[in-house]
């Protein structure tokens, strides 16, 4: 519901600001956006072809998750050529016509990069095993076999199983933080890391306006193979990985450096251009909210970095939101923070949020809640329109994480299938062929075309909110300062003095008593029809605006 007043929004932010400074991103899982060659695939000219649907929800630009040459073992964080476009997704002219189209809608383009590790069919990978005196020999990480045969150290993989395997070729051990097929680069090698810029380069040479930094905190290991203590009982395990305190395989204190690297080359190329490029990471793990304070410390890290404080929460509580501003108060010389509450690599928030409750009106109470928070935030393609978690039977399953660890965890694949453009279409729209993964059925009357046809829609709401963050800089930009965060009670306020909004949430089950204050009015109200009763219904999210 909105409510009409006469508040009016502030102006715009001064034009001087950098682009990403509390923009509100897309992410693009381009295997699951669009088919437009009807292969059950995704591809780069089927999100092409959808750009203007993009466009016209007023986020500021795509994040496209990988599209490069892979083997797909890990679905495209697998690189085998970090310079071409796999042939499933399209050709490099097929990139170069999305990059164009983009910018003429006035949408910024970010890209995946995967600096910690490579596929094991790369070219440099297959030079490096090829003998231990190779001009790459050195480009990954190889040990030899303790006296007993066994790996060099104890470190585990994220997926399950040892971070190491043998390589009868050179006999020794190749690490490998996650798939055996995804052998750990060696960053702390000068060599390796000028390819990696040079792989920077030929992408912003194509004209993307940043990159998101995947797993970014395993960029480099401990050269001495140091064994990992084990970690003390932390709650429910469901790998060897979960038992560790990974501070040898990951976490090293010369990645900072390397990052000043990437971001003189990002500085370099908006200097000649006079378009800011745009750099954040990915860090999850442990010691994340430490890292990422350290890896966007200062001017000459990274812009910001997100971690997993929403993305693998079980419950969305006033608490949780709470240790947002805590970490990211603002201080001199800090990093940017950014903030996401599903991606292609947790189950979509609904069904881990929602709890019973009415679905709909959850999506619209987290979109709003979302498009209050101060740092960037991204919006997972389907959010906008309210999609659960899809069930993907046990059969259908291609995620090697999902498979390993079935029925325990959700797993990736339900977060990644395929979007749904059509109600009344074979496969929603997608394709014409059985996707990749399945349609689910629930997601077919959430479809955009229904939505479109809908005024009271999530799709209309999103935008309203997208469009409402536009208008106010405080959202984008302003502090956070935190009022009330208990029993369910959720309050806070965005920027200081006449232009102050204040964000009111009842993230609870049952009504809570919540009188408004005098000389506030509504700027926008989502499932709570009477805001000036006293009372805020469960799920209820209003925005207020102070009387002139």
């Amino acid at each position: 519901m909105n409510i009409q007043t006469l508040i009016e929004p502030v102006a715009e932010a001064d034009a001087s600001t950098a682009w990403w400074r509390g923009a509100v991103l897309y992410q693009v899982y381009p295997r699951s956006f669009a088919d437009s060659n009807n292969d059950g695939i995704g591809d780069l000219p089927g999100v092409t072809a959808h750009l203007d649907y993009i466009a016209s929800l007023g986020v500021d630009g795509v994040w496209l998750s990988p599209f490069f040459t892979s083997p797909m073992k890990d679905f495209g964080y697998d690189v085998s050529d970090y310079l071409d476009v796999d042939p499933i997704f399209g050709t490099l002219a097929d990139f170069d016509a999305l990059i164009a189209r983009a910018h003429d809608l006035g949408l910024k383009v970010i890209i995946d990069q995967v600096y910690s590790h490579t596929s094991d069919e790369h070219q440099w990978f297959r030079d490096s095993r090829s003998s231990r005196s190779n001009v790459r020999a050195d480009w990954y990480v190889w040990a030899d076999a303790k006296s007993d045969g066994s790996p060099p150290s104890n470190w585990q993989s994220v997926f399950g199983g040892p971070a190491w395997t043998w390589d009868a070729r050179r006999h020794q051990y190749y690490m490998h933080n996650f798939l055996k097929e995804q052998p750990q680069l060696n960053v702390r090698n000068p060599e390796v890391q000028e390819a990696l810029l040079d792989a920077m380069r030929f992408w912003l040479d194509r004209g993307v306006d940043g990159f998101r930094l995947d797993a970014l905190n395993f960029a480099m290991h401990d050269p001495k193979l140091t064994d990992n203590p084990p970690l003390s009982d932390n709650g429910r395990r469901t790998r060897p990985f979960d038992f560790q305190d990974k501070v040898h395989n990951q976490s090293q204190p010369e990645i900072p450096a390397f990052l000043t690297r990437l971001r003189h080359l990002a500085d370099d190329y908006g200097r000649t251009t006079g378009r800011d490029r745009f750099l954040v990471a990915e860090v999850g793990g442990d010691r994340a909210n430490e890292e990422m304070k350290q890896y966007t410390a200062g001017a000459d890290r990274l812009h910001s970095a997100y971690g997993f404080l929403y993305l693998y929460a079980d419950a969305l509580t006033p608490e949780l939101v709470d240790r947002g501003p805590a970490m990211w108060p603002g201080i001199e010389g800090e990093g940017w923070p950014s903030w996401t509450f599903s991606n292609h690599d947790a189950p979509r928030a609904i069904s881990r949020w929602a709890e019973g409750r009415d679905e709909k009106a959850f999506a619209e109470m987290a979109m709003l809640l979302l498009m209050t928070l101060r740092g960037n935030v991204f919006v997972y393609q389907g959010e906008e329109l309210g999609l659960p978690q899809a069930h993907v039977p046990f059969e259908r399953l291609v995620d090697p994480e999902a498979i390993a660890n079935w029925p325990e965890t959700l797993g990736r694949d339900g977060a990644r299938t395929p979007m749904p453009w059509h109600h009344d279409a074979a496969q929603a729209g997608f394709s014409t062929v059985e996707p990749w993964l399945p349609v689910d059925p629930r997601h077919v009357d959430l479809a955009v075309d229904a939505q479109e046809a809908d005024p009271a829609s999530c799709l209309h709401l999103a935008r309203r909110l997208i469009a409402l963050r536009r208008s106010h800089p405080v959202l984008r930009s302003g502090l956070m300062t935190m009022d009330t965060a208990r029993d369910g009670l959720l309050v806070f306020r965005r920027g200081e003095g006449p232009g102050t909004l204040l964000c009111v949430f009842n993230l609870g089950h049952e009504p809570i008593a919540w009188p408004m204050p005098a000389g506030w009015a509504v700027v926008e109200a989502v499932n709570a029809p009477e805001p000036a009763s006293g009372s805020l219904s469960p799920l209820a999210g209003l925005l207020l605006a102070q009387v002139p």
